[in-house]
């Protein structure tokens, strides 16, 4: 197991916390979409953000879309997850690279802004998906994510997500945690641990040091007041395929595939996620034409 989500509790049944290796995961990101630093650490930090929310609040086959639209040069970001350790995401521009921050850090904030709005979709098996936005925070991810489960989950939380950019431009080190504040956690209990996050080192640092998820957080509780409950593979995986956008191009309708057939003859379509090619020939297209004509007569009955 390379990149993977520890689950925990603590043993005073205050807090259940999560802590998230993705270097691995955020790596594959960063080569699909050929990210510069800045919007390495943007795009690298919301899909670790959107899959720890994922995974605390989703179950079984439930998926969550998150948009992060901010008024920066970074554009919006769009990652889907789910609650069994899958992610995937893209952004509208992967090549951004600004100068550091004061704190001499990456300037994700600058990247994707510090107005906007951060929305979450959820898909529960309904008919209509779930939507929540909230305001942007700083920008930065954790704190917007924070805000979020503040005031649209009502559940008061810490998130802190962090990615380690190398000087080639690769990925050194990524992940995060978020902590739940339970019903009946005391005053004490909720001001030690937030000073206690203050005074632990960045996330991306820690992995570097080799750290591992259940070792950050008996950083945090320290080892006697935890109780780890799983271990989850998480994993930067796209589930597009040919066959899926075949049938999106059937769904635009017959006169549009013939016009596609006659201006172009053939089409090529990308995947926004992975940045998988997939070529439709004109014998292609030509198919898909029947078939739509056909839904359309169908649908007519």
């Amino acid at each position: 197991m390379t990149d993977y989500l520890t689950k925990s509790v603590t043993k005073d049944g205050m807090f259940r916390a999560y802590a998230m290796e993705a270097t691995d995961l955020v790596s594959e990101a960063q080569k699909d979409h050929n990210t510069w630093p800045t919007s390495s650490a943007a795009l690298g930090r919301s899909l670790v953000a959107s899959l720890l929310l994922s995974s605390s609040v989703l179950k079984g086959k439930e998926s969550m879309t998150v948009k992060v639209m901010g008024d920066g040069p970074a554009g919006t970001i769009v990652v889907d997850a789910d609650a069994n350790g899958y992610v995937k995401g893209y952004m509208h521009n992967p090549h951004v690279d600004i100068p550091l921050n004061s704190h001499h850090k990456l300037d994700v904030g600058g990247a994707i802004g510090h107005n906007g709005t951060l929305q979450v979709m959820k898909s529960q098996g309904g008919d209509e998906p779930y939507t929540s936005n909230v305001d942007l925070v700083s920008g930065e991810i954790g704190d917007d994510f924070t805000y979020y489960l503040a005031q649209s989950e009502q559940i008061p939380s810490a998130v802190g997500v962090s990615v380690y950019v190398n000087e080639d431009g690769t990925i050194g080190a990524a992940g995060g945690y978020l902590i739940q504040v339970l019903p009946g956690a005391s005053d004490d209990a909720i001001a030690n641990l937030e000073k206690r996050l203050k005074s632990i080192p960045m996330i991306s640092e820690l992995f570097l040091s080799k750290q591992k998820p259940e070792d950050i957080l008996k950083l945090i509780f320290g080892e006697d007041n935890l109780t780890l409950l799983q271990n989850l593979p998480v994993e930067f995986k796209c589930d597009c395929s040919k066959e899926k956008f075949a049938n999106e191009i059937v769904g635009i309708g017959a006169k549009e595939i013939k016009a596609m057939i006659d201006e172009d003859h053939g089409a090529k379509v990308v995947c926004n996620f992975c940045e998988t090619e997939y070529n439709f020939s004109e014998d292609n297209l030509k198919k898909l034409e029947v078939a739509a004509s056909s839904k359309i007569k169908g649908d007519e009955k």
